[in-house]
């Protein structure tokens, strides 16, 4: 989806008003969206861990995490766009599953546009790098081919490593287990890399696996309103259900044209185990 005319959002509840976006107050579109990266300015990384996880995911009325074509982009909306930008923008990197990398056709990612002031006041480099995950060094071919400055961190397994194309930059690998990939050490050599605010856009199974280990601190769901049917994945993807149980609360609810942008606040019940 390209920028175009973005609606305005209504904030239907926060539970802070440091933001200056109270409950009830309305939101225009604005250059740099100060007041949005105000409400999505990331907090310091919890104690112990060394970089603070969010995730982005979308959801249809009915839990399907893409439309028809298998892709999110046929269920998302301006209104999600806008904030998906504001995402984006604040993050030092994205992080995304190679097969969501390959169903989405990710290209290399740019700051997107009208943003680049935010992206600087918040402290971020001009560039916006992606981090793939691959358990077996199998990458999209969109991201095999582009040159060193804008190739892909590529986050595998020391097996993953061995399988990689040549064209893959050495400095470019954080090899993070033998034959699985280790997502939390996998944050912690993107850390070392000055990566500490991380943006998780799935897929459903990769999310499932970052909830489970405890690593997600921010959910932010978007609530397409479409009912789809038919056997899409959910948001997450956990097959065993989650050990730890994780709780969230809401940290705010926003409105426009039908579609709610919800940040959740990830809580963890009981420990998460050592994956």
């Amino acid at each position: 989806m390209t920028a175009g005319t973005f609606p305005d959002v209504d904030v239907l509840f926060s539970s802070s008003d440091l933001a200056g976006a109270p409950t009830g107050s309305r939101l225009p579109h604005a250059p740099d969206e100060p007041t949005l990266c105000a409400l999505y300015a990331h907090p310091p990384a919890p104690t112990g861990r060394s970089a603070f996880v969010r995730a982005s995911m979308i959801s249809t009325i009915d839990g399907a995490s893409w439309g028809a074509d298998e892709r999110s982009g046929s269920i998302n909306s301006q209104a999600d766009y806008r904030v998906f930008r504001v995402l984006r923008a604040l993050s030092d990197i994205v992080l995304v599953g190679a097969g969501t990398a390959r169903a989405e056709g990710y290209p290399p990612l740019t700051v997107p546009r009208g943003l680049a002031g935010a992206r600087a006041a918040a402290g971020r480099s001009p560039r916006l790098p992606t981090a793939v995950v691959t358990r077996g060094g199998h990458l999209p071919e969109s991201m095999t081919g582009t040159g060193s400055d804008e190739h892909p961190y590529v986050v595998t397994s020391e097996l993953g490593r061995t399988r990689l194309p040549t064209t893959v930059p050495a400095d470019r690998v954080v090899v993070c287990g033998d034959d699985q990939v280790d997502l939390g050490a996998a944050l912690e050599g993107l850390a070392e890399r000055g990566f500490t605010r991380v943006l998780c856009e799935g897929g459903p199974t990769l999310l499932g696996s970052m909830l489970e280990a405890d690593l997600v601190d921010d959910l932010c769901l978007t609530t397409s309103p479409h009912v789809l049917g038919g056997d899409a994945a959910r948001p997450v993807v956990n097959a065993d259900g989650f050990t730890g149980r994780p709780q969230a609360r809401l940290g705010h609810l926003l409105h426009a044209d039908g579609v709610l942008l919800a940040r959740w606040v990830i809580r963890q019940t009981t420990p998460a185990p050592v994956v």
